[in-house]
């Protein structure tokens, strides 16, 4: 077990081979700042090469899970072409995509509002947990901002684009329950258990068979922009790669034997 790792807002610990990655800027709702950002992507990409690493879990303190990006003491002199755009594939975008390619299974729990990018941060995880009191706002429409943090690539997958586009033409707020209706949620549970459920799960994904999840991951994760053909043949070289883990081969046995397999992540 690696004890927690304070910095930049960002709290870290390994415990049972998983990464527990905790948002600590209560005072802001754990509004990102760049520091943050930064050291999100360290650490959802160490952790996809860590073999003991094994499943993560990404939460927040305090009364909000993430208000976002925090755009106080930004820049304020002139823009040139080009400069919006480069910072939000080298900031925003780049994040949400260290969660959605880090080879380990991620959970958010959801602990309070997740708003703009910080709701996209939660949704990009494999398995979102919600307390409930916990909502979800597409918040930019409030700032004549449009939706950036790959919000317009995740939600219509999730969604369809007729919801994704009342939830970012109003900007509502959305309450978890609905969030769970609609399928963004994969469970609400009461504020008091959310770190057990979540705890709970990261357990189960630890002890499963890691290589598998991670092409498993990769199959879902593309499967929507490809066609059949694709999709098939990512399938088969998928099983090809994996039955050459030792996971695998541990599963196979367990069957013949009858036994419960032990996996070991590799």
């Amino acid at each position: 077990m690696t004890p927690p790792v304070p910095g930049a807002g960002i709290e870290h610990e390994v415990r049972d081979h998983v990464a527990y990655v905790t948002l600590s800027r209560p005072e802001s709702l754990n509004a990102l700042t760049p520091d943050m950002r930064d050291r999100l992507v360290e650490l959802f990409t160490a952790a996809s090469a860590d073999p003991e690493v094994r499943a993560l879990v990404l939460t927040g303190t305090g009364r909000g899970f993430c208000a976002g990006a925090d755009l106080r003491g930004g820049r304020t002199s002139e823009r040139l072409p080009g400069d919006v755009a480069r910072v939000l594939r080298q900031g925003a975008q780049r994040l949400i995509a260290a969660v959605l390619d880090c080879e380990k299974p991620v959970i958010a729990a959801v602990n309070g509002t997740a708003a703009g990018l910080g709701a996209h941060l939660a949704l990009a995880c494999d398995l979102v947990l919600a307390a409930e009191s916990a909502r979800f706002i597409e918040v930019f429409v409030r700032r004549g901002l449009v939706p950036d943090g790959g919000g317009a690539y995740l939600l219509p997958r999730l969604l369809g684009p007729r919801r994704t586009k009342e939830l970012m033409f109003f900007g509502d707020a959305l309450p978890a329950p609905d969030a769970e209706r609609l399928g963004l949620v994969n469970r609400v549970v009461p504020d008091d258990d959310l770190e057990k459920t979540a705890r709970a799960w990261a357990a189960r994904l630890a002890a499963g068979p890691t290589r598998a999840l991670a092409l498993t991951k990769h199959l879902v994760n593309t499967s929507l922009d490809a066609d059949r053909a694709t999709a098939f043949a990512a399938e088969a070289w998928a099983q090809e790669i994996n039955m050459t883990t030792d996971d695998a081969r541990e599963g196979l046995r367990a069957f013949v034997e009858r036994r419960s397999p032990e996996f070991r992540g590799r």
